[in-house]
């Protein structure tokens, strides 16, 4: 996930580039980001990672408040936050102050979400999808219904949006059975659905695999956001080599989609990395990658095994 955030910043808002363009952790983009650097897509998962780990994978209302706490003090100095993200965080602050409270929690920020998207008729962003992949891994033992009710809590803290729970739901659970089984498979969380969604959802999917992730390019929604990383990893799925080759094929072919790319590079980099594993990732991506809050890829193999523990 991280690798193919920080492959995608440098092009954020970019045209779709044509399939043999080199790409490159160049850097820049909305942030001015280092070479290797994460963005929010990252910042915001490595909160989710720490509250489940420190609540043992329970999603209690400690370890959301804590979510919520954390993500509203990085946003105070990020540099890349999404519109809607930011609005609630700041929302949710505001009903802390009035409260006289230190900081807000689970309860202001869903008030928040709904409150913006009661006054917008807009709440789905892809911001929640992009950092719902740790939820994956402090759930490997839980049940997949389990899996999918807590993927679903922690996007309604800031995404109001059925379609953005939806969808992290189906990623979060096509994640885990990834990591499980070593198998590609988006449709894994479909039975959960209402059946009337599980078919809307299938018709996306088999739209993701009949397009290009270039033809997503409303990626900032998330359905097609969902939409143009699964696309990404499937051109990806004849690449020669193994595994590393695959991981880089996908994660790259979703930077050339254009337009929102650290965010579908980092969808897609969770899922397809959880199939091919840590050794998949270039050791020249793995020595400069890093990013708040002060850490780097060793760190996020330690966290990542502290939530598996």
């Amino acid at each position: 996930m991280a690798a193919g955030d920080a492959l995608g910043a440098g092009y954020e808002f970019d045209s779709p580039m044509p399939a043999n363009q080199p790409v490159a952790m160049i850097g820049g983009g909305l942030g001015d980001f280092a070479p290797g650097e994460w963005t929010d897509d990252t910042s915001m998962a490595i909160v989710i990672a720490r509250a489940l780990a420190n609540s043992e994978g329970q999603l209690d209302t400690g370890a959301s408040d804590y979510m919520v706490r954390q993500w509203a003090v990085w946003a105070k100095d990020a540099p890349d936050v999404g519109t809607q993200t930011r609005a609630v965080l700041r929302a949710a602050e505001q009903t802390a102050r009035v409260d006289k409270r230190d900081a807000p929690n689970t309860a202001d920020a869903v008030a928040a979400a709904t409150a913006i998207h009661r006054q917008t008729g807009r709440s789905g962003g892809n911001g929640s999808l992009m950092r719902t992949a740790p939820i994956a891994l402090a759930y490997l033992d839980r049940t997949p219904d389990d899996t999918y009710q807590a993927a679903v809590k922690i996007s309604k803290l800031t995404h109001f949006d059925d379609e953005a729970a939806e969808a992290c739901a189906l990623w979060t659970l096509a994640v885990r059975h990834a990591l499980l089984t070593a198998e590609l498979n988006i449709r894994v969380g479909l039975p959960l659905l209402d059946p009337e969604r599980a078919l809307v959802w299938e018709r996306r999917i088999q739209q993701a695999e009949e397009k290009r992730p270039r033809d997503f390019s409303h990626n900032g929604w998330v359905v097609e956001a969902f939409q143009g990383a699964w696309s990404s990893i499937m051109v990806s799925k004849a690449a020669d080599g193994g595994s590393a080759e695959r991981l880089v094929a996908s994660v790259e072919a979703a930077v050339r989609g254009g337009v929102d790319t650290d965010t579908v590079a980092a969808i897609a980099g969770s899922l397809v990395g959880a199939a091919c594993g840590l050794r998949a990732i270039p050791a020249q991506w793995l020595e400069i990658l890093h990013g708040w809050p002060g850490m780097n890829a060793q760190n996020l193999v330690e966290l990542s095994l502290e939530l598996v523990d």
